[in-house]
């Protein structure tokens, strides 16, 4: 029998023969040499093994310092957003991008208006930018926007993606007056003193306002998509989200996969908060990927974001948004009630259901939508994620590992925001922010993403930083909170896969499995960790194929 196999092993021959000593599996296999035919890993052992599989037509990669893993897995992020905002104003602050202040804001809203003859009455729109890095340590309003114009609605996003900043026409257009009422999960601020709108929107209130599209086109966006997947493949990413989608958008990419294949594979998740009981029911999920594209649930939105202090919590923040009491604890952006009545059906069908939730209670929210839902019965293997989990408590982490929660911990942040979250928290629930570790010692199963647009999908950074935790002013947040390199690796590969129910397929160069892989400069696991970031992404291969090359 084993003589049979190995004569069907030799009679396959290897499209794609990798040599060397620098191969990571994820699977715990040492291993000296892999070969792929076509979309499948084949084979791995030593090298004059797998080379028995070469045929004149063999590629033959030669790895020395170089290193092979799995392709990573984005474990959340929304792909439409960073096709869209490719072709849009970025105003986003170092090291994404140049703006320092408010003035710079505007400098470059008239540029844009100028350099692209934007007519009057035109929408024009920005993204990413950050309060907590601006010279002035506020959000622009109104009064600064309309320095950019006034013949031109003007909108621009803040770079967590939960508030934007409005000029006065943009306002007017919305119908957003003194007399407009905050929505539910939502807050229109105003000048201080005055029930007079001061252009900055929070959560639901951002709903009033146009999408960031503008005048683009069908063909144009389909091209942004196919560009924007180049974008991923150059970060080693062969798997990608798109979460926060419609149904009728998923449509939409469905249908292109059909006609053309994506290069790597596009998992989309149904934004369940507009959907009436009768659309959710609607809802199905694919196993099964069509050209590269498949729709992998629902997503939840329970509150906003830390760094633009609408995260929900159950204790006040140390400093709050200005105006704010001092109990300020920020608020649900979807009913609790409506969303705990939701997820038994889900769950009793099968729907895989992420739900974004930042503070420690809406955490909390989203750990009793599950405990009430299976409640008396058996666990389902549900996989239910809590997307971003920043502050979550050691308590509610025993709880996620009894009901089979996986945390996605958004662990770029003690970079970015780092600084600005010991500000809001203080500085011990500011240090236990993506408790990666404490989540390893709970052999908790867990991902990390970089929730691109709001940081490009930088996958060596999101490690290093994960590893280091080191903010931009070179504070090591959390120090005992840090992840070994392996524990890292394991996030956007075996444990990505697990998420996605994809792990006979992902996350590992195991035989059998899926050929998406990647080459990087050198090993992580060898070097020093803080040089993690700069380790280069040599090329990326999906289903077997090179999708980039440096």
């Amino acid at each position: 029998m084993l003589f049979a196999c190995h004569e069907t092993l030799l009679a396959q021959q290897a499209d794609l023969i990798f040599l060397g000593d620098n191969i990571i599996t994820m699977d715990d296999s040492q291993v000296a040499a892999v070969a792929v035919l076509g979309d499948r890993i084949i084979a791995t052992g030593s090298a004059a093994e797998i080379l028995e599989l070469r045929n004149p037509s063999t590629r033959v990669v030669e790895l020395g310092e170089r290193a092979l893993l799995p392709g990573f897995i984005d474990a959340h992020g929304h792909f439409s957003g960073v096709s869209r905002y490719a072709a849009l104003l970025d105003l986003s602050s170092p090291p994404v991008g140049g703006v320092t202040g408010i003035d710079d804001i505007v400098r470059l809203l008239r540029l844009r208006i100028e350099q692209q003859q934007i007519p009057a009455g035109e929408l024009v729109f920005g993204f990413g930018y950050d309060d907590s890095l601006l010279l002035e340590g506020r959000h622009p309003n109104r009064d600064d926007l309309d320095r950019a114009s006034t013949n031109h609605p003007i909108v621009v996003r803040h770079v967590s993606g939960h508030l934007l900043a409005a000029n006065s026409m943009a306002l007017a257009q919305a119908g957003i007056s003194s007399a407009s009422q905050n929505p539910q999960g939502g807050i229109i601020r105003r000048r201080e003193g005055s029930s007079e709108p001061d252009g900055v929107m929070e959560e639901t209130a951002m709903g009033a306002f146009p999408g960031s599209t503008g005048n683009m086109s069908n063909e144009t966006l389909s091209r942004l998509r196919r560009e924007a997947i180049d974008i991923y493949a150059g970060y080693g990413i062969t798997t990608i989200q798109d979460a926060n989608v419609s149904a009728e958008y998923a449509d939409q990419l469905r249908s292109e996969a059909k006609v053309r294949s994506f290069a790597v594979d596009i998992v989309a998740y149904i934004m369940a908060n507009p959907l009436s009981d009768q659309e959710l029911d609607g809802v199905t999920h694919d196993l099964n990927y069509t050209g590269g594209f498949r729709v992998g649930g629902v997503k939840f939105v329970l509150d906003g974001s830390p760094q633009g202090r609408t995260a929900w919590m159950s204790r006040p923040y140390d400093e709050g948004p200005p105006g704010q009491d001092s109990d300020y604890v920020a608020y649900p952006s979807y009913d609790p009630e409506t969303y705990k009545a939701r997820m038994p059906g889900l769950l009793a069908r099968g729907v895989p259901v992420l739900a974004h939730a930042n503070g420690d209670q809406a955490i909390q929210l989203m750990i009793d939508g599950i405990a009430e839902a299976v409640a008396g019965k058996p666990i389902p293997d549900h996989r239910s994620v809590a997307i971003h989990a920043q502050l979550v408590r050691p308590d509610q982490l025993d709880r996620i590992k009894q009901l089979g929660i996986i945390p996605s911990y958004y662990s770029v942040h003690p970079y970015f925001w780092g600084d600005w979250h010991r500000l809001s928290f203080g500085e011990q629930r500011a240090s236990f922010i993506s408790p990666v570790k404490a989540t390893v010692e709970r052999d908790i199963p867990f991902t990390i993403h970089n929730d691109s647009p709001v940081v490009p999908p930088n996958m060596m950074r999101l490690i290093s930083i994960t590893v280091n935790r080191q903010t931009r002013s070179g504070y090591v947040l959390g120090p005992d909170q840090r992840a070994s390199v392996m524990d890292a690796l394991y996030a956007v590969t075996q444990g990505a896969a697990y998420q996605y129910f994809e792990e006979q397929e992902k996350g590992s160069i195991t035989p059998g499995k899926r050929a998406d892989l990647v080459i990087l400069a050198s090993n992580p696991l060898t070097g020093d960790p803080e040089e993690l970031e700069n380790i280069a992404i040599v090329e990326t291969f999906s289903r077997g194929e090179t999708v980039y090359q440096r």
